[in-house]
């Protein structure tokens, strides 16, 4: 997370002049970034070049490999959205300086990240507050997982200084502590916890951890500079990505086949990752339960945790402005 710093160096430097230059004139093209892999149903609407259409300029879709990707791009004034980036890069992004605003959620996938209580042992929430005590549990030390741990605890009644965290160099290695039987539970995220999912139960569900504040969600994020001269064309943007969404909760058949190309997958595991995908109306992401309140508070929370576990030089005292329910409508 550190190495974001250096972002901030360009940024500082004042390269703005694109930007700047287009002030008050609409431009003929614009960038956004999106994820690899990582299917949603806008990706339907960029292959048909429906953003295209209805913003009136011509939509460079610009791939990357993960959400920090995406900062230094933001940060370089080479990519004007991203769509999709991951939370913590972003919340990592904008604790160092880096000049953005969210303004709506992509994509939720509460399942994506979870704890992993290995059969046989007995313990589940009803009884984790007694059964817990002086077990071992996996994880990234210092990771989202690890945060999402000591929330979930905190809920049931679990006393933290009764369990023996053992610490893993990487989720793959968090899942091989749970095969091998070395711990009774382990919490990691994307393949490591499908990997470990036929071992046993979620200790929550993503749903029970929802309803407790813990979101899991890439933002549709955009840099000041163009969302100050050109709110417009960002208004636009949000509309198309609304209708696409409406589009695939009536109907999603006819847009699997386009989704898997434009995220370079096969369709079916497109349509397996897009089954633990959800996509909020606008009415729901403006909510207390979403922008309203939810995130930019949970947003606090985690990048406090994250400078405590020496994974962040510094937190910023609300992350509330980072977050505009404007376009939604």
């Amino acid at each position: 997370m550190k190495h974001g710093v250096i972002l901030m160096l360009a940024l500082v430097a004042g390269l703005y002049s694109i930007a700047a230059s287009a002030a008050g004139h609409k431009p003929a093209e614009i960038s956004v970034g999106y994820v690899l892999q990582w299917p949603t149903p806008a990706q339907f609407a960029q292959v048909k070049k429906t953003f295209d259409d209805e913003l009136g300029l011509r939509v460079n879709w610009v791939p990357f490999a993960s959400g920090n990707d995406m900062n230094a791009a933001m940060a370089r004034q080479d990519l004007q959205i991203g769509y999709a980036q991951d939370h913590v890069p972003f919340l990592v992004g904008v604790s160092q300086g880096l000049d953005l605003t969210v303004v709506g959620i992509a994509v939720s996938y509460p399942g994506n990240d979870n704890c992993i209580v290995r059969d046989g042992i007995g313990i589940s929430r009803d009884n984790a507050a007694s059964l817990l005590a002086g077990k071992k549990i996996a994880l990234q030390v210092g990771s989202l997982s690890h945060y999402r741990l000591l929330r979930m605890l905190d809920h049931l009644g679990v006393d933290r200084a009764r369990i023996e965290i053992v610490a893993s160099a990487d989720d793959t290695a968090t899942a091989r502590s749970l095969q091998l039987g070395e711990v009774v539970m382990a919490c990691a995220s994307g393949g490591a916890l499908r990997a470990i999912e036929t071992l046993g139960k979620p200790l929550m569900s993503g749903d029970e951890q929802e309803k407790i504040g813990l979101r899991l969600f890439d933002t549709i994020s955009v840099t000041n500079t163009f969302l100050e001269t050109h709110p417009e064309i960002v208004q636009a943007f949000m509309d198309v990505v609304e209708a696409t969404n409406q589009q695939w909760r009536k109907n999603p058949e006819p847009m699997r086949a386009a989704i898997a190309r434009a995220a370079q997958m096969s369709q079916g595991a497109s349509d397996r990752r897009l089954t633990g995908f959800r996509f909020p109306t606008v009415e729901e992401q403006k909510s207390d339960s979403w922008m309203g309140q939810v995130v930019p508070a949970y947003s606090k929370q985690l990048a406090d945790f994250f400078v405590a576990e020496g994974k962040l030089d510094k937190s910023l005292d609300s992350y509330d402005q980072f977050f505009s329910t404007e376009f939604l409508r």
